[in-house]
C-alpha cells in the first residue's frame, strides 16, 4: 500500500526543517483528527465537494496518519491488514453483505 518511498520522502521532508520535535504521538493524532475535520469541511453543504480540495484535506490527514505510524514505529501496511482480517471476522460476507448492520446485530 504504501510505499517505501513516500515514507522516506515524508522523513527527509520532517528532518530538513527540524519538525520532528513537534512530533509527540499526542501532536500528531490531534493533527490526524484536525485535518479530517477539514477533510469533512469540504463536504458540509452537500455531496458535491470540490475534488481538489478534497484531495488536498485527505492528503493531509494520510500524512499525519503515516507520520504517527513511523512515530510509533508501526508498519501501515502491517496495521491495516491486520485489522481488516479481524473485521473480516466480525462482518461474514454471509450475513454482511449489502448491509450497514453493526456487527452484533447481524
Amino acid at each position: 500500500m504504501v510505499t517505501e518511498n513516500v515514507r522516506q520522502t515524508l522523513r527527509e521532508f520532517i528532518a530538513e526543517r527540524d519538525w520532528a520535535q513537534f512530533h509527540s504521538p499526542e501532536n500528531l493524532a490531534k493533527s490526524v483528527a484536525i485535518e479530517a475535520g477539514e477533510l469533512l469541511e469540504c463536504f458540509q453543504w452537500g455531496p458535491d465537494a470540490d475534488t481538489g480540495r478534497v484531495r488536498e484535506e485527505l492528503a493531509d490527514v494520510l500524512t499525519y496518519c503515516l507520520l504517527l505510524a513511523d512515530r510509533l514505529d508501526v508498519d501501515p501496511d502491517a496495521i491495516v491488514l491486520e485489522k481488516l482480517e479481524l473485521t473480516r471476522r466480525k462482518y461474514p460476507v454471509d450475513r454482511a453483505r449489502g448491509r450497514s448492520t453493526k456487527y452484533d446485530a447481524l
